[in-house]
């Protein structure tokens, strides 16, 4: 079997690709296609285990339950997992290769092609269709020399594309001809038209906006799509929802804040707070307090936890957290986060950045080493204050030990304990992934917090969410058409 293909490239960052194969993935799911997303590069802190042991990003993790089937390294064979301004960790084939700083990683491309295009070949041999995700926007062409994210890739695998823009961040026309414009005119044939992103209104409103764009670029449209306001509920891959910054009411019953560090990494664990209806979950930006009465404080995963812990320390969150934790309020770590909260955090090897130590919150009598191969495995176990059963992910490189891992907060199925607590029972912290996606964990914290009843059951939300995207696609896009160009 030969897969047909089709890519989808965008004319930035966030303009929605990644939702967007999901939606296709489940429409040509049910029209009885065997369907596979593909991303060739990624760049991403948000990421998932896969079932053959390695980690992808998380949006093609989504895409993949979009389409029924389990998430393969194949999926997104290289994955760029930032840890500074200019350097990042580089994934391939859901194994760590190493690191590399920005410039020198233009170097490892040629030598990445090659696992590029074999994972695809590997997918290709097992479906009907697969759509193809590209990163960035093509129209980066100081990065075309050596691509393999965007029409690099199209051409050595001979893809078509249909360019994605954004209205919804205003320039929508100029996004989509200036593309064109600075495009290899090679490259830009390979485009066979283009669909406008997250419109808002009356479409008949917008309808000389398509056409210039056809007329200043070229291609044809292939549709309007009106702006989807659940997407916000779906996992997120890379960028914090603009919607999580800001408070979503005072007559919720609990608060639940999450300091944003530099290095947030797998922030999509608070996805399922998010959802719930009687939480107002608050991601805290730059150059603001954590608020005082907040009910939980979470500290998420991150990617250079010892940098993080100097950026906490320069927003006074230090200040903050403990301050909280004197009113007897409670905090819990994920995994980086956990690793925040004990006394020291080691990295000898130089894992995520410069070799050395760095002093944690203290608020768990706990230390970290990093080092060692990393941990990636799926988890299923019980909470041991009040045995509630839970599933989830490890991800994380390094070891913690101390006197409070003699308090556990889970004991896993296969005889392992994790995590640690505080004497006092307000300061907790775990490496597993996932925890609030599991109803019964996630209905146990809220009942701790304040006999908040909740009857939100989030997986069936997210499948009903994909459901629904995709019926929105089929109503503003021609799918019969779509599938014809791809090749």
């Amino acid at each position: 079997m030969s897969a047909r293909r089709i890519m989808f490239q965008g004319t930035g960052s966030d303009v929605g690709k990644s939702l967007i194969v999901a939606g296709l993935a489940r429409a040509y799911r049910k029209r009885g296609l065997h369907v596979l997303p593909f991303k060739p590069q990624n760049m991403s802190n948000n990421a998932a285990v896969t079932a053959d042991g390695g980690e992808i990003g998380r949006a093609q993790a989504l895409q993949a339950r979009a389409a029924g089937v389990a998430p393969s390294v194949h999926m997104n064979p290289v994955l760029l997992k930032p840890q500074s301004e200019i350097g990042a960790q580089v994934i391939v084939q859901g194994r760590v290769l190493g690191a590399a700083k920005a410039q020198e990683f233009q170097s490892w491309k040629p030598k990445l092609r090659a696992a590029v295009l074999e994972s695809f070949a590997i997918l290709a041999a097992q479906a009907d269709l697969i759509l193809v995700e590209g990163a960035g926007s093509p129209a980066e062409i100081n990065l075309r020399a050596n691509d393999i994210a965007n029409m690099g890739f199209a051409r050595a695998a001979d893809c078509p594309v249909v360019l994605i823009g954004d209205i919804d961040r205003g320039g929508v026309i100029a996004q989509i001809a200036g593309t064109k414009l600075v495009l290899d005119p090679d490259d830009a044939a390979l485009i066979r038209g283009f669909i406008v992103n997250k419109f808002r209104g009356d479409p008949a409103l917008f309808a000389a906006g398509m056409e210039a764009i056809e007329k200043y670029s070229g291609w044809p449209a292939l549709g309007l799509v009106p702006y989807f306001p659940d997407a916000v509920l779906l996992p997120a891959e890379d960028a914090v929802p603009r919607q999580r910054f800001a408070s979503r009411g005072e007559s919720r019953s609990l608060k639940i804040v999450a300091p944003v560090l530099p290095h947030i990494a797998n922030f999509d664990d608070l996805d399922p707070l998010a959802a719930e209806p009687d939480v107002n979950l608050i991601m805290i930006p730059h150059g603001a307090p954590l608020p005082g009465d907040a009910d939980l404080i979470v500290l998420p995963g991150s990617k250079a936890t010892r940098s993080d812990m100097d950026a906490l320390i320069t927003e006074g969150w230090d200040i903050d957290i403990k301050a909280h934790v004197r009113r007897g309020k409670r905090v819990l770590g994920l995994c980086g986060g956990f690793q925040l909260l004990g006394r020291r955090i080691a990295d000898p090897e130089g894992i995520e950045g410069e070799p050395g130590e760095t002093a944690g919150l203290g608020l768990l009598d706990v230390e970290t080493i990093l080092g060692g191969d990393k941990t990636l495995l799926a988890v299923a176990g019980r909470s041991v204050p009040n045995n509630v059963p839970f599933k989830g992910y490890e991800m994380h490189v390094g070891r913690t030990w101390g006197p409070d891992c003699a308090r556990p907060l889970h004991r896993l199925d296969d005889g392992r304990e994790d995590g640690a607590r505080s004497a006092n029972g307000l300061v907790a912290g775990t490496y597993v992934h996932g925890l609030f996606a599991d109803d019964a964990q996630r209905h146990a914290w809220l009942n701790s917090l304040g006999g908040v009843a909740s009857g939100l059951a989030y997986e069936d939300q997210v499948e009903r969410i994909l459901d629904n995207f995709a019926a929105h696609l089929e109503s503003c896009l021609d799918l019969d058409r779509l599938l014809s160009l791809a090749r």
